[in-house]
C-alpha cells in the first residue's frame, strides 16, 4: 500500500483522513504494518473480499425503499460485494408482529439482517438470537445490536417551543402507535415536556394513537378536525405528511394560515417548495458509513454492536405562523 504521503496527493484528501482509513483498515486485518518506513501489507486476499454475505434488508414499509439513503445504503453494500435483497413483507405488512417476523426470518436464506424503524419487541427478538442485526432507527436503545439513525429530542423542544411562540395551544404530534406504546420514546417526551413548561394540561389530543393502517389515519384525521381542529400539526415521517397535505387540500385548510405544519423528518426536495417546509434536518451519511463499517465486521466474523446518533435540528420554514384567532 503507498503511503500515506502519496495516497494524499493522489487522492486529493486530507492527510488526517487517510491516517483515519488507513488505522481503521490495520485494526480489519486488511493491512498489516512492517515497520518504521516500510509500506504496509495488504494482508486480505481478493477472494476473501469478495465473499458474498447475504443481508436481509426489513423495511418498514415499502416505500422506504424510495429514501436516498437507504438507496444508498443498499449501493454501497452491493458495491462492497455483499449481497443485500429486501423482503416481499414489510414490518408494517407484518403488523410488527414478533412471531410472524421469526417465521420469516427462518424461511429466509440470510447471513445478516438490517431492520429498519423496528419495534422494541421486534429488536429485543433479533437482539436476543444469534444474528448479526443492524437496526436503522427504530427503538433500539436497550437492544445489544448494532443501530443508527437521528436524536430528535432537541429538535422536538425546539419546535415545540417555536409554536408555543406564535401563541399555539392546540398543537398535535402525528407519529406511529409504536412510538407512545408501550410509552413515548425519548424524541416523543421531549415534546410532551415542552407541551407541558409552555402551561398545556397534555392530553391524548396532542399525541393522538391511531392503527398503522392508511384508514385509520385518516380517520384520525377526520376527528381532530370534526368539532376544534389543531392549529399546528408536527408530522414524524415524511410519508404521512405528504397525507397530511393531501387531507388538508381536501378540507381547505391554509398553510400557514390556518395551521402551521412542520415535518420531523428531512427530504432533498424540501427546500424546492413554496413555502419552504418547516422540518428537522439530519446527517444521514454517518449512517451509511456505519451499516457498511458493521457490514465489513460481519464478514470478517466479528461482532459489532455499536449504536450511534447523529444529532438532528429544527430548520424553520414558510410552513409556520402565528395561531389564527378563529378557525
Amino acid at each position: 500500500m503507498p503511503g500515506i504521503k502519496q495516497l494524499t496527493l493522489e487522492l486529493g484528501v486530507n492527510h488526517k483522513t487517510i491516517e483515519t482509513a488507513v488505522n481503521l483498515l490495520e485494526k480489519e486485518g486488511t493491512l498489516v504494518g512492517q515497520g518504521p518506513r516500510r509500506r504496509r501489507k495488504i494482508e486480505m486476499s481478493v477472494e476473501s473480499f469478495k465473499k458474498s454475505v447475504r443481508i436481509g434488508v426489513l423495511l418498514f414499509e415499502q416505500d422506504d425503499r424510495k429514501l436516498d439513503y437507504v438507496a444508498e445504503i443498499l449501493f454501497g453494500l452491493s458495491e462492497a460485494g455483499f449481497t443485500p435483497f429486501i423482503l416481499s413483507a414489510s414490518l408494517s405488512e407484518l403488523g410488527m408482529d414478533v412471531n410472524r417476523v421469526a417465521s420469516l426470518v427462518g424461511e429466509t436464506n440470510a447471513d445478516a439482517w438490517l431492520v429498519i424503524a423496528g419495534s422494541k419487541e421486534v429488536l429485543s427478538w433479533f437482539a436476543n438470537q444469534s444474528l448479526p442485526t443492524f437496526a436503522l432507527f427504530g427503538r433500539w436503545g436497550d437492544s445489544s445490536i448494532a443501530g443508527a439513525g437521528p436524536s430528535k429530542a432537541e429538535a422536538y423542544r425546539d419546535a415545540t417551543q417555536k409554536l408555543l411562540a406564535f401563541g399555539h395551544q392546540r398543537i398535535v404530534l402525528l407519529a406511529r402507535s409504536q412510538r407512545k406504546l408501550p410509552q413515548p420514546g425519548i424524541p416523543e417526551r421531549a415534546y410532551l415536556s415542552a407541551l407541558q413548561d409552555g402551561g398545556i394540561e397534555v392530553s391524548d389530543f396532542h399525541f393522538p394513537l391511531w392503527k398503522n393502517s392508511k384508514e385509520d389515519f385518516y380517520k384520525c384525521l377526520d376527528s381532530l378536525f370534526k368539532v376544534t381542529p389543531p392549529t399546528a400539526l408536527i408530522v414524524q415521517e415524511f410519508n404521512l405528511f405528504g397525507a397530511v397535505e393531501q387531507f388538508l387540500g381536501t378540507q381547505g385548510v391554509r398553510v400557514p394560515d390556518d395551521l402551521s405544519l412542520i415535518c420531523a423528518d428531512s427530504d432533498v426536495y424540501f427546500h424546492w417548495r413554496t413555502p419552504k417546509i418547516a422540518c428537522f434536518r439530519f446527517d444521514s451519511k454517518s449512517w451509511v458509513r456505519h451499516v457498511l463499517r458493521w457490514a465489513f465486521k460481519i464478514r470478517m466474523g466479528e461482532e459489532y454492536c455499536r449504536q450511534i446518533r447523529s444529532k438532528a435540528e429544527y430548520v424553520d420554514g414558510g410552513t409556520v405562523g402565528p395561531a389564527p384567532r378563529s378557525f
